[in-house]
């Protein structure tokens, strides 16, 4: 056979291209599809660790990335709907759920692959309709999967005839480590599993590797996939850090199990090849799918010993917004709507709190840079938009039900006070995107400037809690203090204004300087606004 390199690694590159393109774009399609409920299915139904394992398989199938299924497990168990438990349970499912794709190719659709992507362009540029589109992404991207595989296939096949290929083969045969730490490296180079098993299903099918050598490289594609997400996780949390590993251990410890019986594990899955009539692809699509649905049954007894030891390996204490409602009961609503009220008021009182400590963490970040402030100030206003959306629910529907006119009365200005603290939530996000500007740019502020800014945090930290505490107090002497603190915040922001102009002709701050204090200022003044409105809603005035 005529050897032409650059054929061959333009053929496989360019076919490993168009090969990930497909399964991105499936999946994105997928995932379209079934919009934001993938996120609600791993939070409802993970109530513990099996319930975990059955919706990882399940999203994993439908998004076809087990690292974007952990990534999503990440942020849950970060928010604290999640716990480090169910979390491994998850990406147990998840890594089952990442070997449908083999199973998929195992299926020879290549000669089809063209048909499928005209299919899928014929609903992406002739139909409008959103459902259709995503169905048009899905065979777009699953015709693009075998055509990218077919390319590869082509670029692959004078391999067979090269010395040194066949003599590195022999290796891989002779040493399983070996084999194992190629299938590692080559997934960490590619950043994805599938891509690397589907090579590997190429060149098993090609007769280019035997089944000695590729079942050692399968263990390593697996590794291989969890350093991805080890490398997402530098930086992040600890328990997002703590979930990543536990994704590398639980690999890890597969391979190691089922090196040590790699002989008995080699001759079952030969035995299988010839007892089913598997052709090649489908042969190590049934190796991986064994392997990871083995796996997970042997290790899943011993969920609780991984996340003890994933803790001790990962020592420290994470902070998290609890974004999860405690007191919000259905039952109250149909059974007792006053007691309900009640509720939805202690509920309320857990979101004001969370507003109050996303702009107490913007004046820590203001003060310091460091980058946790910021990032626990975006997190209480995730927790205070999603109690936002939980509460109105609850009190739309308690609306519904019988009130005495001083509940009514109660239930609307409930209302109208979500939408304040929740705005309140959204100033701090202002404040700390601006803030994280400064970092980035490097904006330096005098010390009069950070002075000023920290005086009128602080004002308006004071009024807010005191508009909070006449709300949930019912005081309205309270309440007339929040007015008289306003009028002082007004006057607070003028006077800053005022002053940086003065820094400004003075040359003592720069524009961009400028432009962000003011900016910060103006934001602190809408607080304050928004404190006015929660306190003349206790005082019965017109908002």
């Amino acid at each position: 056979m005529d050897f032409n390199l650059q054929e061959m690694i333009f053929g496989f590159i360019g076919g490993l291209g168009i090969f990930l393109f497909g399964i991105k774009y499936m999946g994105d399609g997928l995932q379209a599809a079934a919009g934001d409920r993938l996120r609600d299915i791993l939070d409802r139904f993970t109530t513990n660790p099996l319930m975990g394992v059955f919706a990882g398989m399940f999203i994993t199938i439908l998004i076809q990335s087990s690292s974007g299924t952990t990534v999503l497990t990440v942020a849950l168990v970060s928010a604290g709907f999640m716990k480090l438990r169910q979390a491994i349970g998850v990406i147990m499912g998840a890594n089952i759920g990442t070997t449908v794709t083999a199973f998929i190719i195992g299926i020879d659709l290549g000669e089809y692959a063209l048909p499928i992507i005209a299919l899928g362009a014929f609903l992406l540029f002739f139909f409008k309709g959103k459902a259709i589109h995503s169905f048009g992404q899905f065979f777009f991207g699953f015709g693009a999967l075998f055509y990218g595989l077919e390319l590869m296939s082509e670029g692959m096949k004078p391999l067979r005839s090269l010395e040194q290929f066949q003599q590195l083969m022999l290796m891989l045969s002779d040493n399983p480590f070996l084999g194992v730490l190629v299938g590692t490296l080559f997934t960490v180079i590619v950043q994805s599993s599938s891509a690397t098993i589907g090579i590997l299903q190429q060149l098993y099918s090609q007769g280019a590797i035997n089944l000695n050598a590729s079942l050692p490289i399968l263990f390593g594609d697996n590794i291989g996939t969890t350093i991805t997400a080890i490398l997402a996780s530098l930086g992040a949390s600890v328990s997002a850090r703590r979930v990543a590993f536990s994704h590398v251990l639980f690999n890890v410890i597969g391979t190691a199990i089922f090196l040590t019986i790699l002989g008995l594990y080699t001759g079952l899955i030969g035995y299988l090849q010839t007892a089913l009539g598997l052709n090649p692809e489908m042969t190590i699509a049934f190796a991986h799918g064994i392997f990871n649905v083995s796996n997970t049954i042997l290790q899943f007894p011993f969920i609780a010993a991984l996340a003890w030891a994933v803790t001790k390996i990962i020592p420290g204490e994470d902070v998290y917004v609890d974004s999860s409602t405690k007191f919000l009961n259905p039952t109250f609503i149909e059974h007792s709507p006053s007691i309900a009220l009640g509720q939805a008021k202690k509920e309320i009182q857990r979101m004001a709190e969370y507003a109050k400590d996303a702009v107490s963490e913007a004046i820590h970040f203001l003060n310091t840079k460091e980058k946790k402030h910021a990032t626990l100030a975006l997190e209480y206003e995730k927790a205070i938009n999603h109690f936002d959306k939980v509460i109105t629910e609850y009190l739309v529907e308690l609306s519904t039900r019988p009130l005495s006119p001083l509940e009514s009365e109660e239930h609307n200005r409930l209302m109208n006070t979500i939408r304040d603290i929740e705005r309140v939530g959204d100033h701090a996000e202002n404040i700390i995107e601006l803030l994280e500007f400064r970092v980035e740019k490097k904006v330096n502020l005098s010390e009069d400037a950070k002075t000023e800014l920290n005086e009128m945090f602080q004002l308006t930290v004071e009024t807010f809690q005191t508009a909070l505490d006449s709300l949930f107090g019912n005081n309205k002497e309270l309440a007339r203090t929040v007015l008289v603190k306003e009028k002082q915040i007004d006057q607070m922001e003028r006077e800053l204004r005022q002053a940086h102009i003065v820094r400004l002709n003075e040359r003592v701050c720069t524009g961009d300087a400028g432009v962000f204090f003011v900016d910060i200022a103006s934001n602190l003044e809408r607080i304050g606004d928004h404190a006015v409105n929660i306190a003349e809603a206790v005082l019965g005035e017109q908002i």
